[in-house]
């Protein structure tokens, strides 16, 4: 489902007061759900990205250009940046923070 039909609907759920349990609603339960789907598009997207550098774009700049600059010069420039995700199920409300 996507984010934007889910969430109008989705049940918000219920914050205690002081020593009442938090009841977690389909809205985080939803937002959870959708930004872990979207972290692990992100992760293999990368892995594609870097397939690519790596089976494609290394050999045919290599025909033009020493190995060396090749490797320490310009791969570097072309790899996205390099960030950790934590796609796993988190029940910490600050899991993605």
């Amino acid at each position: 489902d996507s984010i934007n039909q889910t969430l109008p609907t989705a049940d918000a759920g219920y914050y205690g007061d002081y020593g009442e349990e938090d009841i977690d609603g389909e809205k985080a339960v939803a937002i959870r759900d959708w930004i872990r789907s979207v972290l692990g598009k992100i992760i293999e997207y990368k892995a594609q990205h870097r397939h690519l550098l790596d089976e494609d774009v290394a050999p045919t700049l290599q025909r033009f250009m020493p190995q060396d600059i090749v490797r320490n010069s310009v791969l570097p420039f072309l790899e996205l940046p390099s960030h950790i995700f934590e796609v796993g199920d988190h029940e910490d409300e600050n899991a993605f923070e």
